[in-house]
Parts: C-alpha cells; structure tokens; sequence
C-alpha cells in the first residue's frame, strides 16, 4: 500500500487584542495530549496531568514551543494553549527547521509538469480561477527550471479540483473555516494533486475571504515537495496568511526549499530581474534597527518592513506577523506609527501619506497627506512619533528636529520645529522611533534606545532596542 504525505492548509487565527487564558483545564490538557500525538508524534503514556512537566510530554512541549518561537518551558502556559488552538495544517510539524522537504527524495523527476483544473468553485468567475491557478505556479516556475502546461483531459501531474466533506480521497474537509485545502507531495497516481474545500469563500482579491492564489500557491509547494516551514514569513507556513497577490513576491525562506529540489531557474532573465526574495526580520538580531514602535490599548507594536512584533501583558514571549494579517489595507516598510489615545486610533506613516485605523478597519477618508496634521509640505517623510497621554500632545520628528501636535486642537503648537538634542539630551543622530511606556519616553536612534523623563528631560538609560523585543532564541 501507498503511502502518501498529506498537508491541509487551514486559516489563520488573529484576534485583535488577546483574550487572557484564566486556566489551565482538565479539557485544555485533553487537547493539548491529542495535539502533541497528532502533530508532534507523541506516543507513550503520559502522566496524571500535562501540566506538570512529566516527560515526554514536556519533551514534546519543548519541541512544539521551539517551532513556533514561543519560549521554551515544557509545560502548558497560556500562550501555548493559545497557538495550538489556532486553526493550523494537519500535517506533523516535527521537523524543526526553516524550509523543510518531504524527505526520500520526494521531488519530481522531470521539469516539465502538466496541471488540470477538474472543476470550479462558484466563488468566482472562471477566468479568475485559471489566472490565479496559473499565477500560483509561476511564483515556483520564476525561480526554478520548472515549467508547468495546462491540460484540458487526462491525467496531469497535478490534478486541481474543488470538493466539500467527503470528496474521494479518504481525507474529508471539515465544513467552513478550518481546513482551507490539501495537497499531496510528488509521487504517481494522487501524488502531485491538489484539492479546495469548497466549502470555503474563495475570492480573486478581496480579503472578505481566503484568496485562492494565496492557499493554492502554498498547496503547490507541498505538490512539489517542500513541506512547512517555521519561518513565520515563508509561505509555506503552516497558517493561511493574507498578502497581496499582485505585489506578492516569493520569501527568500522558499526559494532556498525549493531551489535544494529543483536548482535555479537557468532562463533568470539579466536584464529584468525579479524582485529581491523578502526575508524575515530577526528578533535577536542586535543590530536590527527597528522601522516604528507603537502602543495599541496596552499592548506595544515593533515594526520592521513587512512584519510587526506584538507584546501584551498576557504573553511572555512577542508574537510576530505580517502587517496586512493585522490591517490589510496597510502600507508596509512604514516610517513612523503611533497611538492617539484622545480618538483611539493607531496611525501609520509612509512617505508623505498617514492611514489611520480604528481596530483592523482603515478610517473613512484616509490614507492623507501628513500635511493634514499642519506639518510643512516641505516634510516629506515623518522618521518617529510619540503621543504623551498626560499632556495630548503628539511629537513628530522629523531629521534632527521635531513638531509638536495638539490632538485636541487638531493643529501644531508655536514655536517649532526644535532640535530634538535639545530637549533630549545624548541624542547624537536622528530618531527612528518612539514609544512612551509607563510614564517613561523611549527615544530610538539605531539599534539603541534611549529612556527619558519627558517633563524633566532626564536621560535614565541608553539600552540596545530591542529591551522590550525580547529574545525568543532560548
């Protein structure tokens, strides 16, 4: 009998601000002994109670929580419970790794592959599944010697349709949300072939739903041979994560996998070449000069191109993810973010234009121009800015000055720009970002941060930026 490797593609779980997990029950412990069994082959008998610690379970435990970058305790905390509880993929993710790959040389032996789309999802129009099915297999065909041809009858290498519940292959979809898709690794009969739930809300571009050229890029992944990957930012991430399709660009994560299969793509054209593979920024890189910070109803954001890390009380560990997981209608590589506490609001700066959001939803009239705030239309870009909650007013830097903004008055306060080394003392270059946590002033410049006593000026502290950012490599 066959064996073959199945992955199921499921959506991702975000929540706006994080529910506290009062405690651990009797039922969280039941579901985290069948999540290890199932994702993380355990197999011995455990003891009275997962919580505490006996082995294997906390060896397990241990092993979960250094593939998702949570800190590694070996017993179930919250923030554990929490990850497995997100919807996720069913296939084992015990292979600790960045990319990984089936295994056993479970790759094509050809480069030229034939696809066919059996059936289509009402979802959307015809045309628009063929063109994101196609676009899909041009993100692997861009950076490798794969070529892929569509057929109309046959049998194809890679065989795409589109089925609810029970639909022919002894893995059944779970109805909607869940399981979005499943692929099956490369290998005669079923293998290559790829399957939609099509109990899902498949769109074109929208992000009402789960965009089809996003699940079935990941699917072509596993139908090529690369299975899932620990790299948040990679796209064979086990969770459904939502990027725009017409600016998607392949992570650096995947084209390493797939290359290790396939080699390079020999036609790579010299004279227009192909965007840089995006990377995933690094927490404990200690040189990693950070893009803005902010605070959100008590939680604190750090951005870095694509990605922001998310800090709560609840977590000990920061969360990171895309920004459009979080806003969808966000810029990313931002210059500056704050949070008006006066309207409840975050604001996020690029360029010379400031989108405002209220929770995930983008506010109705924005994106503006940063003219709107009354700075000088001969600003062209914002590097940092800071609400101070006792005062209501907003610090806007700007090279080596900075602005002050009455958020009740909606207008600037006289007697600016001043020189930020001024007024904050050790400042020796501009300022990349700033935070006020917990009546301290945090000033970034470069990978350092500086903590200040806003009223006084005092200079406390010079610290490395990522004090708050903590370290997840344990």
């Amino acid at each position: 009998m066959k064996t073959f490797n199945l992955c199921i593609l499921l959506s991702l779980a975000v929540a706006v601000y994080c529910v506290p997990i009062p405690q651990i029950t009797v039922q969280d412990e039941n579901f985290a002994e069948s999540y290890l069994k199932k994702f993380f082959n355990l197999t011995e008998e455990t003891g009275p109670t997962i919580r505490r610690g006996i082995s294997p379970v906390s060896r397990k435990l241990s092993e979960m929580q250094r593939f998702f970058g949570l800190q590694i305790t070996g017993t179930l905390d919250a923030d554990t419970l929490e990850m497995m509880k997100k919807p996720r993929c069913g296939v084992p993710d015990s292979n600790i790794a960045r990319f990984s790959t089936f295994g056993n040389n479970l790759k094509w032996m050809k480069n030229s592959l034939t696809y066919r789309i059996e059936n289509y999802t009402p979802d959307m129009s015809q045309p628009e599944v063929d063109d994101s099915i196609e676009k899909a297999l041009q993100v692997w065909a861009k950076v490798t010697p794969l070529r892929f041809t569509r057929i109309y009858s046959g049998i194809a290498d890679i065989m795409i349709s589109f089925g609810s519940r029970n639909h022919g292959d002894f893995y059944p979809f779970d109805g909607p949300d869940g399981t979005l898709a499943h692929a099956f690794a490369p290998s005669s009969g079923i293998g290559g072939d790829a399957h939609f739930d099509e109990d899902e809300t498949f769109t074109f571009r929208s992000n009402t739903g789960y965009i089809l050229f996003m699940v079935a890029a990941h699917e072509f992944g596993h139908s090529l041979g690369l299975s899932h990957s620990d790299d948040p930012g990679a796209l064979m991430y086990p969770v459904y994560t939502y990027r725009n399709p017409d600016t998607f660009v392949l992570p650096r994560d995947d084209v390493n996998g797939i290359q290790s299969l396939y080699g390079p793509n020999p036609d790579k054209d010299p004279v227009k070449p192909e965007p840089e593979p995006p990377t995933t920024p690094d927490a404990c890189d200690s040189t990693m000069v950070l893009d803005a910070v902010a605070t959100l109803r008590g939680e604190m954001f750090f951005f870095k191109d694509s990605f922001f890390w998310r800090s709560y009380p609840q977590s000990r560990t920061p969360q990171q993810s895309l920004i459009t997981n979080f806003w969808p209608n966000a810029p990313i590589n931002i210059d500056a973010a704050y949070e008006s506490r006066y309207s409840d609001r975050i604001f996020l700066f690029k360029g010379s234009r400031v989108w405002a959001f209220s929770g995930y939803d983008l506010v109705r009239g924005y994106p503006k121009s940063i003219s709107s705030f009354g700075l000088p239309r001969t600003v062209e870009r914002v590097d940092a800015a800071l609400y101070d909650a006792e005062s209501g007013k907003t610090l806007f830097f700007v090279g080596r000055n900075y602005y002050s903004y009455d958020e009740a008055k909606k207008t600037m306060d006289r007697g600016f720009p001043k020189r930020s080394d001024e007024t904050f003392s050790g400042l020796t270059s501009k300022v990349t970002a700033a935070l006020q946590y917990r009546g301290f002033t945090y000033i970034y410049s470069g990978p350092y941060m500086f903590e200040y006593s806003l009223r006084s000026g005092r200079l406390f502290r010079v610290l490395r930026n990522d004090y708050f950012l903590r370290c997840t490599n344990f």
